[in-house]
């Protein structure tokens, strides 16, 4: 028997490849024209004054995040919802409903405790293992399905804790974002170009953000989203692009695509902070908690070096973490107090917490 070319399988599975991402290049009707032309001045760190005390029925939210039915994801989500359900009502709260958008194409056993809608993920190995890669596929097929009586959308992601009641925080048509130190257009000019041609215009009006935390209109969502899973895809598939944005390429995606079709941010602030590099909590409305918190007993940071006190979400990948983890030692900052507080708090009243989503 004739052995086949090594060359002739390449061929055949970059076809595959190329079938595959054209067919769903297709199916989210991918969109690229821009939106309508709004005076934007500079995206402003303060939040609007006319903002601070929330309220306004026409200004709810809908809380969405996207999940998979990992155990990780799961603990994660459980204790985010609570904290949802906590500050909902709260005065000063804009937040309307909550789903969680799961792409594990199947429902797991949190459809009962959170409000749920299940969607497909990326075809197998479309997402090479980037499995963030499904986020912005997850947000197109639940805009396309779901019913959203809010004419908002906010953004979020399983590590976020609400800390303070949040406000509608995006201003008119403008969404608000969250501006990340380590999201830089324009240090990667080069790069971006393939994305964001020159005539569209600087790079320096590509926000330093993410898709969450994002609080933004519905209607201006559904117009990016399309476009946010093809600039993903498309950076994917650049070797060049997928190693100099690594970890955050979909979140440089998002900032392109917002910016392709003429979206800016407000950027305020006291949106979000992340301990331990944050060390207060203030006026702030969400902690993330994506960055490990290791201290020594005299409460001193040994970040990069595991301490004899920490606090890591990676910890706990196959189950929950456990119920009443001990507090800081003295001397560790508010930030980190307050959310090792929180999660005690939110793992004490959640029923079956220790049995219930164990890998």
């Amino acid at each position: 028997m004739k052995r086949v070319s090594p060359l002739f399988m390449v061929l055949l599975v970059l076809g595959f490849f190329f079938a595959t991402y054209n067919l769903l290049t297709m199916i989210i009707h991918y969109k690229t024209s821009s939106s309508e032309n709004w005076d934007f001045s500079d995206p402003t760190i303060q939040m609007p004054e006319n903002l601070k005390e929330g309220g306004d029925s026409n200004s709810k939210y809908h809380v969405a995040l996207t999940a998979t039915d990992a155990p990780y994801s799961q603990w994660q989500c459980r204790i985010m919802y609570y904290w949802y359900k906590k500050v909902k009502d709260m005065p000063g709260s804009d937040m309307g409903q909550f789903t969680r958008i799961l792409h594990s194409g199947k429902p797991d056993n949190l459809m009962e405790e959170i409000p749920t809608v299940v969607v497909n993920p990326l075809p197998e190995g479309l997402d090479r293992g980037y499995i963030v890669l499904n986020r912005p596929w997850a947000f197109v097929q639940w805009l396309e399905k779901a019913t959203i009586d809010e004419e908002y959308i906010l953004m979020a992601e399983p590590d976020h804790v609400f800390v303070n009641p949040l406000p509608n925080l995006a201003y008119g048509k403008r969404p608000a974002g969250f501006p990340f130190f380590y999201i830089k257009p324009a240090e990667h000019e080069h790069i971006i170009r393939k994305y964001y041609p020159k005539e569209k215009g600087p790079v320096t009006d590509i926000d330093p953000i993410g898709n969450s935390p994002v609080i933004i209109g519905k209607s201006v969502l559904e117009e990016i989203s399309p476009t946010w899973m093809n600039v993903s895809l498309r950076m994917k598939d650049d070797p060049a692009t997928d190693k100099a944005f690594g970890w955050v390429l979909e979140m440089y995606a998002y900032a392109v695509a917002s910016a392709l079709h003429g979206v800016q941010h407000v950027l305020p602030k006291d949106f979000m902070i992340q301990p331990p590099w944050d060390l207060e909590v203030g006026k702030s409305f969400i902690i993330h908690y994506t960055y490990g918190c290791d201290y020594n007993l005299k409460g001193e940071l040994t970040y990069g070096k595991i301490g004899e006190w920490r606090f890591d979400k990676r910890s706990y990948l196959s189950g929950p973490l456990p119920r009443n983890l001990s507090l800081p030692p003295p001397g560790v900052p508010e930030s980190v107090v307050r959310l090792v507080k929180m999660v005690n708090e939110a793992t004490a009243n959640i029923p079956n917490w220790d049995t219930l989503n164990r890998g």
